[in-house]
């Protein structure tokens, strides 16, 4: 073994813990004045009041969640009448999945799968708080996916106005939305109660870009492990897709391509061979959430490329036997997701024919359905 190779025993990770993606940084920069606004918007809640609700947007990977997290953090010290609960909606993407999490955030039991209706656990939690004089501040995140499924107003409707039903309930809602380019909109009984303070998160640009990536190799990794050169290339890969996970996520891949090597220092070879599985790391993520039907109709989609609804629909009944209402429902999910495109062509009856592609790349796509 030569110097610069590692032993079997040697890591390069000093603390590998610190490219998690659930990892919460001690030092978050470049996201004060979203920090401030929020726990503006959150004050009144430590004076026994409504806190004022948030609506917070920007692309993925610019640090929506990690803010709402430290704010929490921070707000938990000074006050235990304050319930602080994060629901992924990506995950929990229907009015029950989301009352059943916050159920269990309250109770830190489970309740029945089965059997009970959403009204009654909305009740035990309304009670609950009034009760115990407790104030609920609740952060939807990825609110994008109870759009997709028909739910955002509904759940908004029932938590914004449950003072009126629950005399003494208090209730905050902060809405994440990931800016994916499409305008979400309220219904407006939603919105005469919402009233948010609006906070929003750009890209990070390319020196900030740098500080945090060079921040984390300093955490992650021992000296000189990873020199300039390495992280630039590293940055430039962030910068392109705009997503700051991605940039975490190559840190962590590159690290192991480089002890794969039993190599002592990361090499930019190591971050190309890491950036084919890094960049679709968004995309491998929000279609974990997909339901296996919402999956067959991506892979058909992928797979023939261009089509139009009414081909698409044959090729899906064949496999899922599922009606063209549910089929219809599932394209425009898609579409709204950006899964795909679902472009008029201004052929056929009334120039409605839809031609359906992907927006991604075939081959990336069904390398993420596996």
């Amino acid at each position: 073994m030569g110097k610069d190779m590692l032993m079997w025993d040697e890591t390069l990770f000093k603390d590998g813990n610190v490219l998690e993606l659930d990892y919460l940084p001690d030092h978050f920069s470049h996201r004060e004045s979203q920090m401030q606004s929020l726990m503006y918007s959150l004050r009144p809640a430590l004076r026994g009041m409504r806190p004022i609700n948030s609506l917070i947007s920007g692309p993925p990977g610019t640090g929506k969640t990690t803010t709402v997290l430290k704010v929490f953090k921070e707000m938990k010290k000074h006050s235990d009448d304050i319930v602080f609960i994060k629901v992924n909606c990506q995950m929990d993407s229907t009015k029950f999945a989301v009352i059943t999490r916050v159920y269990q955030g309250l109770f830190n039991v489970s309740p029945p799968s089965s059997g009970v209706a959403f009204i009654k656990l909305f009740e035990k939690v309304m009670n609950y708080l009034i009760e115990k004089e407790k104030t609920l501040v609740l952060c939807l995140d990825d609110i994008n996916y109870l759009y997709h499924e028909g739910h955002a107003d509904e759940v908004m409707y029932s938590l914004l106005r449950a003072h009126e039903q629950y005399p003494g309930a208090k209730v905050g809602v902060i809405a994440i939305v990931s800016d994916t380019g499409k305008l979400y909109q309220f219904d407006p009984k939603v919105n005469s109660v919402f009233l948010p303070e609006e906070i929003a998160f750009p890209r990070y640009n390319y020196s900030e870009l740098q500080d945090i990536i060079g921040g984390r190799i300093d955490l992650a990794f021992y000296p000189n492990v990873m020199l300039d050169d390495v992280r630039d290339a590293i940055v430039e890969y962030v910068d392109l897709s705009g997503d700051l996970r991605v940039g975490i996520d190559l840190l962590k891949r590159a690290g192991l391509n480089a002890e794969r090597r039993a190599s002592k220092t990361i090499l930019v070879e190591d971050v190309e061979r890491a950036y084919e599985t890094s960049r679709l790391l968004h995309l491998r993520r929000s279609i974990q959430s997909l339901t296996q039907d919402e999956r067959t109709l991506l892979c058909l989609i992928a797979e023939i490329r261009d089509v139009q609804t009414g081909d698409l629909y044959k090729l899906f009944h064949e496999k899922t036997d599922l009606g063209y209402t549910r089929f219809y429902d599932m394209v425009n999910k898609l579409s709204e997701a950006r899964y795909v495109d679902a472009d008029f062509s201004g052929k056929g009856m009334r120039g409605r024919t839809r031609i359906i592609k992907p927006r991604y790349q075939p081959e990336d796509i069904l390398k993420c359905l596996e």
